[in-house]
């Protein structure tokens, strides 16, 4: 009977597993990039809101202080966005604190995790932008590892890249030229860059920085990424300065 039991329910067991056969197959994946914002404060949840009251005001007055005002909204792009122009241009700024003169500057494309609003900007938007352990450090490479390094932006950004920097892409994404500060990248120069010590240790699909020398990696709470664009806001606003980048050309894909 404990056999006869048994298979009974294995048979009905594979019946109902045969009933959940799915007839839908995945065609299509999309994504998009939603700016969390006070459009969601509109019809706040009052027992959620109750809840959360005891902790409010702490981390409200971590996140909430006013560290700068944008022009318009700032997202990464691709081949070449306005957050991603403005992130390397801020540690090409930040430079000049480490007495360093780099001739470029790298933000890789997966290191923005967020958009930031036009207008006020939040030490918390802040945050939502580089929320990681990222510090700026500075190493060298010889000209044709920099012409590689460009030419592996494409494998999984492009990555953001400071004023000066001009790539130009065929239709295959293989790299046509390279130039920066208005002249072709000589493979046997030697070029300073900075970028976070992430990415400096050929992370990103960025191999190629693992050929760096003469590398100077800074490791102080202040060091972080985050803090630098707090700074760099926190000092145009005391100027009175309003962020305001531009596409520029940097990055550009021939058809």
């Amino acid at each position: 009977m404990k056999t006869k039991s048994l298979f009974l329910t294995l048979t009905a067991f594979l019946f109902l597993l045969s009933g959940c056969k799915s007839y839908y197959s995945l065609t299509q994946v999309s994504r998009t990039r939603m700016l969390v914002d006070s459009r969601y404060d509109q019809q706040p949840d009052v027992y959620a809101a109750a809840y959360l009251l005891p902790y409010t005001q702490h981390v409200d007055s971590l996140m909430n202080p006013l560290v700068g005002r944008t022009s318009q909204f700032l997202d990464r792009g691709i081949p070449e966005g306005l957050l991603s122009n403005l992130l390397p241009d801020i540690f090409m700024w930040a430079a000049e604190r480490y007495h360093e003169k780099p001739d470029f500057a790298v933000y890789n494309y997966g290191g923005i995790r967020a958009a930031l609003p036009a207008g006020d900007v939040t030490r918390g938007d802040v945050l939502d932008v580089a929320p990681f352990e990222n510090k700026i450090c500075f190493g060298t490479l010889r000209g044709a590892d920099v012409l590689e390094l460009f030419q592996q932006f494409m494998v999984r950004g492009p990555h953001g890249v400071s004023h000066g920097v001009e790539l130009v892409f065929d239709k295959d994404l293989k790299l046509r030229s390279a130039k920066i500060n208005g002249k072709p990248v000589d493979p046997e120069a030697s070029y300073r860059f900075t970028t976070i010590d992430y990415v400096a240790h050929g992370n990103d699909g960025m191999t190629a920085f693992s050929k760096k020398f003469d590398f100077v990696e800074h490791k102080k709470a202040e060091d972080n990424s985050r803090d630098l664009i707090i700074e760099y806001f926190r000092d145009k606003l005391s100027r009175g300065e309003t962020i305001d980048p531009k596409l520029e050309g940097r990055i550009q894909i021939e058809n």
